[in-house]
């Protein structure tokens, strides 16, 4: 009896599975699953375009001549640093300028673009890697921890400027000595700040910085 319901049990269930595949097959059912992806592709697309509104609202504008002129700006002053390194055989650039470059020339209103934050950010990065290397070496927290006191540092300080963090984190990778503090940072820092000076008082409508200390 018991083998006898088992056997029965299972007929049922190849018989629903069978029933249930056939009835996803039928075009009643394959239209009800269409119009259920409609609808979850019209709430996805009504959810982008919600975000996209909140977003065009909150980040701001830029023209295209203001485009250009941020263009120019970092164009220049990022070769003028390349060149100057070739030709003085000092490494006047590294990579964390490329986000100053970006804060200097495209938003030179910003607190985070204001001298004291480029110079000071920065060096502050510098400083505290070559500290965790010395103390620490290199190893992997190191990075965090480098990068994590900067920004305390930086908030301290009145010195907040997002590339100090990246100078931390490639002085730590790059096993930085004393240094490193004073080529490529701080001169590299200088001159990015002397150039953007130039660049922008020269430049109808701009006027930089907001304030020097």
């Amino acid at each position: 009896m018991i083998l006898f319901d088992q056997a029965w049990g299972g007929c049922l269930d190849i018989s629903q599975k069978q029933i249930s595949s056939e009835h996803k097959k039928s075009p009643r059912w394959q239209k009800l699953k269409l119009f259920q992806d409609l609808k979850a592709y019209r709430r996805i697309i009504l959810q982008a375009k919600k975000s996209r509104r909140k977003g065009k609202a909150y980040q701001p504008q830029f023209s295209f001549t203001q485009g250009l002129i941020s263009w120019i700006g970092s164009l220049v002053g990022i070769e003028i640093l390349a060149y100057l390194s070739l030709a003085t055989h000092f490494p006047l650039i590294a990579a964390p300028f490329g986000a100053t470059a970006v804060l200097v020339y495209g938003i030179p209103d910003s607190p985070l673009a204001q001298p004291r934050n480029v110079i000071g950010g920065n060096c502050i990065g510098a400083l505290v890697s070559i500290i965790c290397v010395q103390c620490f070496g290199g190893e992997p927290w190191v990075m965090g921890l480098a990068v994590a006191t900067t920004i305390k540092l930086m908030k301290l300080t009145r010195t907040v400027h997002p590339p100090g963090g990246a100078v931390a984190l490639v002085g730590v990778m790059g096993q930085a000595s004393w240094g490193f503090l004073f080529t490529p940072v701080f001169l590299g820092s200088l001159v990015i700040i002397l150039w953007t000076y130039i660049f922008n008082n020269i430049t109808p409508g701009r006027s930089y910085p907001h304030h020097w200390l």
